[in-house]
Protein backbone atom coordinates (compact mmCIF):
# COMPACT_ATOMS: atom_id res chain seq x y z
CA UNK A 1 0.00 0.00 0.00
CA UNK A 2 1.67 3.70 -0.98
CA UNK A 3 2.04 5.94 1.49
CA UNK A 4 2.49 9.84 2.25
CA UNK A 5 4.37 11.91 4.06
CA UNK A 6 3.45 15.23 5.87
CA UNK A 7 4.77 17.76 7.93
CA UNK A 8 6.30 16.32 10.42
CA UNK A 9 8.11 13.52 8.52
CA UNK A 10 5.04 11.39 9.56
CA UNK A 11 3.72 8.48 7.19
CA UNK A 12 0.61 8.33 7.18
CA UNK A 13 -1.47 5.65 4.80
CA UNK A 14 -2.62 6.96 1.40
CA UNK A 15 -5.95 5.22 1.02
CA UNK A 16 -6.78 8.74 3.16
CA UNK A 17 -7.95 11.72 1.58
CA UNK A 18 -5.01 13.35 -0.98
CA UNK A 19 -5.73 15.90 1.17
CA UNK A 20 -5.34 14.75 4.67
CA UNK A 21 -5.05 16.95 7.29
CA UNK A 22 -1.76 16.95 9.50
CA UNK A 23 -1.37 14.23 12.14
CA UNK A 24 -1.76 16.34 15.09
CA UNK A 25 -4.01 14.20 17.38
CA UNK A 26 -6.31 17.34 18.27
CA UNK A 27 -9.70 17.02 16.78
CA UNK A 28 -11.19 18.20 13.55
CA UNK A 29 -12.66 21.26 14.33
CA UNK A 30 -14.36 23.37 11.29
CA UNK A 31 -18.25 23.04 11.36
CA UNK A 32 -18.08 20.67 14.41
CA UNK A 33 -15.43 18.69 13.45
CA UNK A 34 -15.04 14.82 14.13
CA UNK A 35 -14.57 13.68 18.16
CA UNK A 36 -11.33 13.53 19.51
CA UNK A 37 -8.57 11.03 18.26
CA UNK A 38 -7.74 8.52 20.65
CA UNK A 39 -4.30 7.68 21.51
CA UNK A 40 -2.22 5.88 19.65
CA UNK A 41 -2.81 2.68 18.60
CA UNK A 42 -5.49 0.68 20.68
CA UNK A 43 -7.99 -1.68 20.15
CA UNK A 44 -10.96 -1.91 17.52
CA UNK A 45 -14.58 -2.71 19.23
CA UNK A 46 -17.04 -3.39 16.40
CA UNK A 47 -20.94 -3.99 16.38
CA UNK A 48 -22.65 -5.89 13.39
CA UNK A 49 -26.47 -3.94 13.29
CA UNK A 50 -28.36 -7.01 12.00
CA UNK A 51 -28.03 -10.69 10.65
CA UNK A 52 -30.92 -10.96 8.72
CA UNK A 53 -29.81 -8.95 5.72
CA UNK A 54 -28.11 -10.55 2.57
CA UNK A 55 -26.26 -7.22 2.44
CA UNK A 56 -24.82 -6.82 5.99
CA UNK A 57 -24.08 -11.02 6.49
CA UNK A 58 -21.91 -10.16 3.41
CA UNK A 59 -20.58 -7.07 5.47
CA UNK A 60 -19.83 -8.91 8.55
CA UNK A 61 -18.12 -11.45 6.43
CA UNK A 62 -15.73 -8.59 4.90
CA UNK A 63 -15.24 -7.05 8.68
CA UNK A 64 -12.53 -9.63 10.11
CA UNK A 65 -10.92 -10.79 6.89
CA UNK A 66 -10.15 -6.75 6.17
CA UNK A 67 -8.96 -6.28 9.82
CA UNK A 68 -6.66 -8.60 9.29
CA UNK A 69 -5.40 -7.47 5.55
CA UNK A 70 -4.62 -4.05 7.31
CA UNK A 71 -3.21 -5.22 11.01
CA UNK A 72 -6.16 -3.47 12.64
CA UNK A 73 -6.45 -5.21 16.61
CA UNK A 74 -9.87 -6.23 16.03
CA UNK A 75 -12.15 -7.21 18.93
CA UNK A 76 -14.52 -10.21 18.97
CA UNK A 77 -17.21 -8.42 17.35
CA UNK A 78 -21.27 -8.12 19.05
CA UNK A 79 -24.58 -8.01 16.95
CA UNK A 80 -27.23 -5.79 18.30
CA UNK A 81 -29.81 -7.35 15.78
CA UNK A 82 -31.78 -4.40 14.38
CA UNK A 83 -32.47 -3.42 18.19
CA UNK A 84 -30.89 0.47 19.70
CA UNK A 85 -30.90 -0.82 23.77
CA UNK A 86 -28.23 -3.81 22.35
CA UNK A 87 -26.55 -1.79 20.38
CA UNK A 88 -26.00 0.56 23.22
CA UNK A 89 -25.46 -2.47 25.51
CA UNK A 90 -22.70 -4.06 23.41
CA UNK A 91 -20.90 -0.68 23.15
CA UNK A 92 -20.66 -0.14 26.72
CA UNK A 93 -19.21 -4.09 26.99
CA UNK A 94 -16.55 -3.28 24.16
CA UNK A 95 -15.69 -0.06 25.92
CA UNK A 96 -15.20 -2.07 29.33
CA UNK A 97 -13.45 -4.98 27.88
CA UNK A 98 -10.73 -2.06 26.72
CA UNK A 99 -12.15 -0.76 23.45
CA UNK A 100 -10.35 2.75 21.83
CA UNK A 101 -12.28 3.07 19.19
CA UNK A 102 -15.91 2.01 18.09
CA UNK A 103 -17.08 0.89 14.44
CA UNK A 104 -21.10 0.58 14.62
CA UNK A 105 -24.12 0.93 12.38
CA UNK A 106 -27.00 2.33 14.06
CA UNK A 107 -30.32 1.94 12.35
CA UNK A 108 -32.16 4.23 14.10
CA UNK A 109 -29.55 6.94 13.92
CA UNK A 110 -31.88 9.49 16.51
CA UNK A 111 -31.45 7.23 19.09
CA UNK A 112 -27.91 6.56 19.30
CA UNK A 113 -27.25 10.54 20.46
CA UNK A 114 -26.52 9.99 24.28
CA UNK A 115 -24.09 7.00 23.18
CA UNK A 116 -21.98 8.92 21.31
CA UNK A 117 -22.15 11.62 23.41
CA UNK A 118 -21.20 9.21 26.40
CA UNK A 119 -17.87 8.35 23.90
CA UNK A 120 -17.13 11.78 23.13
CA UNK A 121 -16.18 12.08 26.61
CA UNK A 122 -14.48 9.09 27.23
CA UNK A 123 -12.43 10.26 24.14
CA UNK A 124 -13.11 7.08 22.30
CA UNK A 125 -13.81 8.27 18.55
CA UNK A 126 -16.51 6.79 16.37
CA UNK A 127 -16.79 5.47 13.11
CA UNK A 128 -20.34 4.65 11.57
CA UNK A 129 -21.11 2.60 8.43
CA UNK A 130 -24.35 3.53 6.14
CA UNK A 131 -25.84 5.60 8.77
CA UNK A 132 -25.61 8.78 9.49
CA UNK A 133 -26.35 9.70 13.32
CA UNK A 134 -28.49 12.59 13.41
CA UNK A 135 -26.71 14.19 16.31
CA UNK A 136 -23.42 13.43 18.37
CA UNK A 137 -20.10 13.38 17.66
CA UNK A 138 -18.60 10.80 15.18
CA UNK A 139 -14.86 10.63 13.74
CA UNK A 140 -16.30 10.07 10.17
CA UNK A 141 -19.22 8.51 8.72
CA UNK A 142 -18.07 5.87 6.01
CA UNK A 143 -21.80 5.77 3.64
CA UNK A 144 -22.87 6.05 -0.12
CA UNK A 145 -24.86 9.11 -1.43
CA UNK A 146 -28.47 7.87 0.09
CA UNK A 147 -30.09 11.04 -2.05
CA UNK A 148 -28.89 9.84 -5.35
CA UNK A 149 -29.97 5.81 -4.74
CA UNK A 150 -33.30 7.53 -4.48
CA UNK A 151 -32.76 9.48 -7.87
CA UNK A 152 -31.34 7.11 -9.60
CA UNK A 153 -34.12 4.88 -9.22
CA UNK A 154 -36.39 7.52 -10.16
CA UNK A 155 -34.79 8.51 -13.16
CA UNK A 156 -34.67 4.57 -13.81
CA UNK A 157 -38.58 4.28 -13.47
CA UNK A 158 -39.28 7.39 -15.11
CA UNK A 159 -37.70 6.51 -17.87
CA UNK A 160 -38.83 2.88 -18.34
CA UNK A 161 -42.40 3.80 -17.82
CA UNK A 162 -42.80 7.38 -20.44
CA UNK A 163 -43.38 9.27 -17.61
CA UNK A 164 -46.64 8.09 -16.53
CA UNK A 165 -48.28 5.01 -14.54
CA UNK A 166 -47.99 4.29 -10.80
CA UNK A 167 -44.93 2.93 -8.71
CA UNK A 168 -44.93 1.84 -5.31
CA UNK A 169 -41.60 3.07 -2.94
CA UNK A 170 -40.69 0.06 -0.43
CA UNK A 171 -39.25 2.49 1.93
CA UNK A 172 -37.25 1.75 4.82
CA UNK A 173 -37.60 2.63 7.99
CA UNK A 174 -38.19 6.87 8.87
CA UNK A 175 -36.03 6.51 11.90
CA UNK A 176 -33.10 6.39 9.58
CA UNK A 177 -31.55 8.81 8.06
CA UNK A 178 -31.10 5.94 4.99
CA UNK A 179 -34.72 5.72 4.50
CA UNK A 180 -35.24 9.09 4.71
CA UNK A 181 -32.70 10.45 2.57
CA UNK A 182 -34.03 7.69 -0.80
CA UNK A 183 -37.53 7.92 0.11
CA UNK A 184 -36.80 12.20 0.21
CA UNK A 185 -35.18 12.06 -3.04
CA UNK A 186 -37.29 9.22 -5.13
CA UNK A 187 -40.42 11.34 -4.06
CA UNK A 188 -39.14 15.13 -5.14
CA UNK A 189 -37.67 13.46 -8.45
CA UNK A 190 -40.91 11.84 -9.22
CA UNK A 191 -42.54 15.26 -8.76
CA UNK A 192 -40.25 17.45 -10.16
CA UNK A 193 -39.11 15.22 -13.71
CA UNK A 194 -41.83 12.62 -13.93
CA UNK A 195 -45.08 14.63 -12.75
CA UNK A 196 -47.13 12.21 -14.89
CA UNK A 197 -46.36 9.28 -12.43
CA UNK A 198 -48.24 8.49 -8.85
CA UNK A 199 -45.97 7.16 -6.52
CA UNK A 200 -47.83 4.65 -3.47
CA UNK A 201 -45.27 4.69 -0.18
CA UNK A 202 -45.17 1.97 2.19
CA UNK A 203 -42.57 2.26 5.34
CA UNK A 204 -41.38 -1.45 5.81
CA UNK A 205 -39.14 -0.45 8.60
CA UNK A 206 -36.48 -2.69 7.07
CA UNK A 207 -39.13 -6.15 7.71
CA UNK A 208 -39.66 -8.37 4.52
CA UNK A 209 -42.68 -9.63 5.32
CA UNK A 210 -44.26 -5.92 6.03
CA UNK A 211 -42.88 -5.44 2.49
CA UNK A 212 -44.92 -8.52 1.05
CA UNK A 213 -47.83 -7.44 2.75
CA UNK A 214 -47.97 -3.84 1.60
CA UNK A 215 -47.08 -4.75 -1.57
CA UNK A 216 -49.57 -7.44 -2.05
CA UNK A 217 -52.41 -4.51 -0.84
CA UNK A 218 -51.25 -1.96 -3.12
CA UNK A 219 -51.24 -4.49 -6.43
CA UNK A 220 -54.80 -5.62 -5.24
CA UNK A 221 -56.22 -2.22 -5.38
CA UNK A 222 -54.01 -1.11 -8.36
CA UNK A 223 -53.66 -4.41 -10.76
CA UNK A 224 -52.09 -1.69 -13.08
CA UNK A 225 -48.88 -0.81 -11.04
CA UNK A 226 -46.03 -0.64 -13.52
CA UNK A 227 -42.87 0.68 -11.17
CA UNK A 228 -41.46 -0.93 -7.40
CA UNK A 229 -38.64 0.92 -5.25
CA UNK A 230 -37.00 -1.38 -2.80
CA UNK A 231 -35.06 0.57 -0.68
CA UNK A 232 -33.00 -2.71 0.31
CA UNK A 233 -32.63 -5.52 -1.71
CA UNK A 234 -31.18 -7.73 1.08
CA UNK A 235 -34.52 -7.71 3.03
CA UNK A 236 -37.16 -6.47 0.10
CA UNK A 237 -35.73 -9.00 -2.72
CA UNK A 238 -37.04 -12.07 -2.07
CA UNK A 239 -40.55 -11.36 -0.53
CA UNK A 240 -41.15 -8.93 -3.46
CA UNK A 241 -39.88 -11.65 -5.72
CA UNK A 242 -42.57 -14.28 -4.12
CA UNK A 243 -45.46 -11.65 -4.07
CA UNK A 244 -44.94 -11.31 -7.90
CA UNK A 245 -44.18 -14.68 -8.58
CA UNK A 246 -47.65 -15.67 -7.29
CA UNK A 247 -50.03 -13.17 -9.54
CA UNK A 248 -47.62 -14.36 -12.39
CA UNK A 249 -45.95 -10.75 -12.63
CA UNK A 250 -42.56 -12.09 -13.29
CA UNK A 251 -42.36 -12.00 -17.37
CA UNK A 252 -39.87 -10.64 -19.25
CA UNK A 253 -39.52 -6.72 -19.67
CA UNK A 254 -41.22 -7.00 -23.44
CA UNK A 255 -44.42 -8.50 -22.23
CA UNK A 256 -47.04 -5.80 -21.11
CA UNK A 257 -47.79 -7.32 -17.57
CA UNK A 258 -43.75 -6.28 -16.79
CA UNK A 259 -43.24 -4.76 -13.45
CA UNK A 260 -40.02 -2.72 -13.68
CA UNK A 261 -38.21 -2.97 -10.61
CA UNK A 262 -35.40 -1.43 -9.15
CA UNK A 263 -33.33 -1.82 -5.76
CA UNK A 264 -30.68 -0.75 -3.71
CA UNK A 265 -28.13 -2.95 -2.08
CA UNK A 266 -25.82 -4.71 -4.75
CA UNK A 267 -26.34 -8.76 -3.20
CA UNK A 268 -25.20 -11.03 -6.01
CA UNK A 269 -28.69 -12.40 -5.44
CA UNK A 270 -30.27 -8.87 -7.21
CA UNK A 271 -27.65 -9.71 -10.34
CA UNK A 272 -29.13 -13.32 -10.21
CA UNK A 273 -32.50 -11.53 -10.78
CA UNK A 274 -31.05 -8.55 -13.18
CA UNK A 275 -29.73 -11.79 -15.09
CA UNK A 276 -32.86 -13.61 -15.13
CA UNK A 277 -34.98 -10.88 -15.97
CA UNK A 278 -37.21 -10.74 -12.60
CA UNK A 279 -36.21 -7.11 -11.85
CA UNK A 280 -34.38 -4.79 -13.91
CA UNK A 281 -31.33 -3.05 -11.38
CA UNK A 282 -30.44 -1.48 -8.53
CA UNK A 283 -28.05 0.49 -6.85
CA UNK A 284 -24.47 -1.40 -5.61
CA UNK A 285 -24.07 0.17 -2.10
CA UNK A 286 -20.18 -1.02 -1.73
CA UNK A 287 -20.18 -3.53 1.48
CA UNK A 288 -16.73 -4.40 0.90
CA UNK A 289 -15.81 -0.46 0.57
CA UNK A 290 -18.06 -0.15 3.67
CA UNK A 291 -15.67 -2.40 5.91
CA UNK A 292 -12.77 -1.32 4.40
CA UNK A 293 -12.94 2.14 5.35
CA UNK A 294 -14.42 1.71 8.52
CA UNK A 295 -11.71 -0.12 9.46
CA UNK A 296 -8.88 2.51 7.64
CA UNK A 297 -10.64 5.08 9.40
CA UNK A 298 -11.09 3.46 12.95
CA UNK A 299 -7.44 2.92 12.23
CA UNK A 300 -6.34 6.16 11.69
CA UNK A 301 -8.39 8.16 14.53
CA UNK A 302 -6.47 5.12 17.26
CA UNK A 303 -3.43 6.94 15.45
CA UNK A 304 -4.75 10.57 16.33
CA UNK A 305 -4.77 11.28 12.25
CA UNK A 306 -7.52 14.00 11.06
CA UNK A 307 -9.10 14.66 8.18
CA UNK A 308 -10.06 17.64 5.79
CA UNK A 309 -13.03 17.64 3.62
CA UNK A 310 -12.32 17.21 -0.07
CA UNK A 311 -11.75 14.64 -2.88
CA UNK A 312 -9.95 11.43 -1.67
CA UNK A 313 -7.57 9.02 -4.17
CA UNK A 314 -10.19 6.10 -3.79
CA UNK A 315 -13.34 8.00 -5.60
CA UNK A 316 -15.03 9.37 -2.66
CA UNK A 317 -15.48 13.05 -1.67
CA UNK A 318 -14.91 13.58 2.41
CA UNK A 319 -17.87 16.16 3.11
CA UNK A 320 -18.25 18.49 6.12
CA UNK A 321 -21.48 17.49 8.30
CA UNK A 322 -22.23 19.15 11.58
CA UNK A 323 -21.44 16.51 13.79
CA UNK A 324 -18.45 15.31 12.07
CA UNK A 325 -17.13 14.24 8.83
CA UNK A 326 -18.72 11.81 6.08
CA UNK A 327 -16.67 9.88 3.55
CA UNK A 328 -19.55 9.26 0.70
CA UNK A 329 -18.35 6.01 -1.38
CA UNK A 330 -19.19 5.27 -4.73
CA UNK A 331 -22.45 3.25 -5.83
CA UNK A 332 -23.00 2.65 -9.37
CA UNK A 333 -25.93 1.53 -10.42
CA UNK A 334 -26.52 -1.96 -12.31
CA UNK A 335 -28.48 -3.45 -15.43
CA UNK A 336 -28.14 -6.00 -17.55
CA UNK A 337 -25.58 -3.84 -19.36
CA UNK A 338 -23.39 -3.90 -16.58
CA UNK A 339 -24.41 -6.52 -14.17
CA UNK A 340 -21.68 -8.64 -15.09
CA UNK A 341 -18.59 -6.22 -14.31
CA UNK A 342 -15.87 -8.22 -11.71
CA UNK A 343 -15.32 -5.27 -10.47
CA UNK A 344 -18.72 -4.57 -8.67
CA UNK A 345 -18.49 -6.38 -5.32
CA UNK A 346 -21.41 -8.52 -5.58
CA UNK A 347 -19.71 -10.49 -8.45
CA UNK A 348 -16.56 -11.15 -6.26
CA UNK A 349 -18.72 -12.98 -3.51
CA UNK A 350 -17.78 -16.53 -2.97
Amino acid sequence: MKHLTIAAGVTVLALALAACGSSDPEPTTAGGGASAPAAAGGKVGVDFPRADSDFWNSYNKYVPQMATEQGVDLMPPTNSQNDIAKLVANTQALVSQGAKVMIMAPQDTGAIAATLDSLAEKKIPVVTVDTRPDKGNVYMVVRADNKAYGTKACEFLGEKLGGTGKVVQLMGALSSINGRDRAEAFRDCMKTKFPGITVFEEPTEWEGTKAASMLQTRLEQHPDIKGIYMHAGGVHLAPTLQVLKAKNLLVPSTDPKHIFVVSNDGIPQEFTAIRAGEIDATVSQPADLYAKYALFYAKAAAEGKTFQPGPTDHDSTIIQLPNGLEDQLPAPLVTKDNVDDPNLWGNQVK
